[in-house]
């Protein structure tokens, strides 16, 4: 089971960078590339504690549905959210943030995952899954680093 680890500092308060985070606005602007869409559930705003959403996506040519929940959340220093439904067999991922010095923030991210398809899955992981997933994490967050250090914040968060 790969577990993904991503850690980013951020010139912005940690407050505004754990609101970016969990912003479904910021999400889908983030993934404009793989067509994601918010189509079920939390499709707006700041997505909360034990809310959902459904998530509709083409990743590899082949649009998806993927439903997870925010099962841990305690503002601003972490918020976890579970599939519920997917291509995933199972997957957790915990997103931290922690005031370092200056206003800074670090944020990390902890992608936890198990493919489908036992044996195939593992093998697609080693070949090319998991750098696939490191750089869609990767550049989300990039983009939130992007949109938290200048006024592009303030259209997600208010």
């Amino acid at each position: 089971m790969p577990v993904i680890k991503i850690e980013i500092t951020i010139n912005a308060p940690v407050e505004r960078v754990f609101d970016l985070a969990r912003c479904i606005d910021l999400h889908a602007e983030t993934m404009l590339r793989h067509k994601e869409k918010a189509i079920a559930g939390r499709t707006k705003g700041l997505i909360d504690l034990n809310e959902s959403v459904t998530w509709e996506a083409t990743h590899f040519g082949v649009k998806q549905k993927l439903t997870s929940k925010i099962t841990k959340f305690e503002r601003p220093n972490h918020f976890q959210d579970v599939m519920q439904k997917g291509a995933f067999k199972r997957f957790k991922h915990d997103h931290y943030f922690e005031e370092i010095e200056d206003g800074k923030t670090l944020m990390r991210d902890i992608f936890n995952y198990e493919s489908p398809l036992w044996i195939l899955g593992k093998i697609a992981d080693t070949l090319f899954l998991e750098k696939y997933m490191r750089q869609i994490l990767t550049g989300r967050n990039m983009l939130i680093k992007e949109i938290a250090e200048n006024d592009g914040w303030q259209k997600f968060v208010t």
